[in-house]
């Protein structure tokens, strides 16, 4: 039987560390509302911490991470690290912004799921997170 979405997929979008640059994070946020996605957009400044932590409050499927200041060989390590330290397994870590290719490589060693470059479509984007959602959450459970 094929796995079918019975409620929207929810993804956060966050901004973590210094990175002032918000306006792909909300170009993101947007269109993946358009696609039919609950998304929970936190805003500038946050800690690893505090992104997991909402991650657990909001029970998402999805943390989105729009990264521009080249801390993401920092940032996506703690992000899984905290994962790691709360049982979550199942959600999906992705993100996107200016992180060079062979850092991509590294990152999705470590269990960071596809990572977007500038140009990338926001089709190509919603599509990802879906086909993600749908192979590795549960959507079938009654009440959800």
């Amino acid at each position: 039987m094929d796995k079918v979405l019975n409620r929207p997929i929810r993804v956060l979008i966050a901004k973590v560390g210094l990175d002032g640059h918000d306006r792909g994070a909300k170009v993101i946020a947007t269109s993946l509302r358009d696609a039919g996605m609950e998304v929970i957009y936190t805003g500038l400044r946050q800690t690893p911490e505090m992104v997991v932590n909402t991650a657990l409050q909001e029970d998402v499927d999805a943390i989105g991470i729009s990264i521009l200041s080249g801390a993401h060989m920092t940032v996506f390590p703690k992000i899984i690290e905290e994962m790691k330290k709360k049982g979550i397994t199942d959600v999906l870590l992705t993100g996107g912004g200016i992180i060079p290719d062979g850092d991509m490589v590294k990152l999705k060693a470590l269990g960071v799921g596809e990572l977007f470059a500038p140009g990338t479509t926001m089709t190509a984007i919603s599509e990802y997170i879906k086909n993600w959602a749908i192979e590795n959450r549960n959507f079938n459970n009654n009440g959800i």
